[in-house]
């Protein structure tokens, strides 16, 4: 395996563009000691060593995804400039490529209009979306499946604010008759719906928690940090379809660009429907804003400084891959389903293995066949690890009697849970690979 060198000549042309822009400043080279460098940069090359191949398609474990070559050379730029978003001061351009960048995830959901910036990810996101909403319902409780994320739980805490997990049906998403006698009490003022769980890959059903939510008087909000970008594909099955055509109806919405959208981290977005929750950021900082009328980023926000890096990066990689249907950045994210959906095909074909729910978007449940749940997990450890001795690197996750014991009827469960193993095929090269990657599982098993 080699990495991308070829795109480093590209990088060093375009900082003589970028220098182009600072033409009338007094004479300043940078001097840096190269000799000094080289033994840093080397040692810390060995050191980085020390990973897995994220970037290969053989890496088939947890939820990491390479940047685009255009996100990575467009950060790289960036940061000679370094630019910081919390201000208009501190980085006019990149800014400006923000709401640009923001407001075509939002017209990915379906918003014209909307109130939205990028964050350091998914916990961050979510915790502004969870904060307005708290405000909108003070006192009242929030609650998300207990598939959801466990950040929900922990932003909760941490903004003081009641939570209780809806438990989830058999097929791993909320369940909706609990969700309703949890409502008729009077006292929830935020459903948090997940258009993919990271554990599993499930959706909730958007439309009943919406439908349930308009009854009682409730605010939605959809974690799609995962998932989102998924609302581009055209090979979605009919249920999990219906659930994104319904993002538009929501309150809140949070995506990571970091995941599915070809970043380097970190990189989240939150987007309010409402502009109006503006008003909820408030604040006065005479030391931050003194150059510019405009809106600054940072007054509709909680973080304050802010890589303008990442909106450099994002603006460039929609500006080469737009948010379309029928573009080549939704046809890659439908060719990780097609990937999922074969491997779960495999799978389910085979006598040797165990499968749990079909994946609805591209992480794939299984474990190795067995009698007894405490074997199907120790199976799933051997697997893990004669597995990585072949270079194909998968995930582990500890799943519950309560979702795995109606799929696998004929495992007795001597444990309360179960190991299992779990394939997120979040590449797009993952389906031309998946020949490769079915050989070395046949021949490990």
């Amino acid at each position: 395996m080699s990495f991308d060198h070829k795109s480093l000549a590209l990088l060093s042309e375009m900082l003589e563009v970028l220098e182009g822009g600072f033409t009338d400043l007094p004479d300043y080279q940078p001097a840096p000691d190269i000799a000094a460098l080289r033994p840093v940069l080397t040692a810390a090359a060995e050191r980085m060593q020390d990973n897995y191949p994220y970037q290969h398609p053989l890496y088939a474990g947890q939820m990491l995804k390479p940047p685009h070559p255009v996100a990575r050379l467009a950060y790289a730029m960036a940061q000679f400039v370094n630019p910081n978003n919390h201000a208009m001061d501190g980085g006019r351009a990149s800014s400006m490529m923000e709401r640009e960048a923001v407001a075509e995830l939002a017209a990915m959901f379906g918003w014209k209009q909307h109130l939205g910036h990028l964050c350091g990810g998914g916990t961050m996101a979510n915790m502004e979306a969870l904060w307005v909403a708290a405000r909108v319902h003070p006192g009242k409780k929030i609650v998300a499946s207990d598939q959801a994320h466990y950040t929900h739980g922990r932003i909760s805490e941490v903004l003081q604010v009641p939570f209780a997990p809806v438990p989830s049906d058999a097929s791993g998403r909320m369940d909706m008759s609990a969700l309703k006698d949890m409502l008729s009490v009077g006292d929830i003022g935020t459903v948090v719906a997940t258009m993919g769980t990271t554990g599993i890959g499930t959706t909730d059903s958007l439309e009943e928690i919406i439908n349930l939510a308009n009854t009682y008087d409730c605010r939605v909000h959809v974690d799609a940090a995962y998932g989102g970008y998924f609302t581009l594909a055209d090979n979605l099955n009919p249920n999990t379809r219906r659930s994104f055509d319904c993002i538009p109806a929501a309150d809140s919405v949070v995506v990571d660009p970091h995941k599915h959208g070809l970043q380097p981290y970190g990189c989240g977005c939150i987007l309010f429907k409402d502009p109006a929750a503006g008003a909820f950021y408030k604040h006065d900082s005479p030391y931050t804003y003194f150059t510019s009328a405009d809106l600054h980023l940072g007054e509709i926000s909680l973080e304050c400084s802010r890589a303008g890096a990442a909106a450099v990066a994002l603006w460039a990689t929609q500006r080469l891959l737009p948010l379309t249907a029928d573009g080549e950045f939704a046809r890659d994210i439908a060719l990780c389903r097609d990937a999922a959906c074969d491997l779960h095909a495999r799978l389910s074909l085979d006598d040797r293995f165990l499968t749990i729910i079909q994946p609805e978007l591209d992480i794939v449940l299984w474990a190795p066949n067995a009698s007894k749940a405490s074997a199907v997990s120790a199976l799933s450890q051997k697997l893990f690890d004669d597995a990585a001795g072949q270079n194909l690197h998968l995930a582990l996750v500890e799943l519950p009697e309560s979702l795995l014991a109606p799929n696998w009827p004929d495992v007795e469960f001597d444990t309360t849970s179960a190991t299992c193993l779990r394939s997120c095929l979040m590449k797009p090269e993952h389906a031309a690979w998946m020949d490769k990657i079915w050989g070395i599982l046949d021949a490990i098993v």
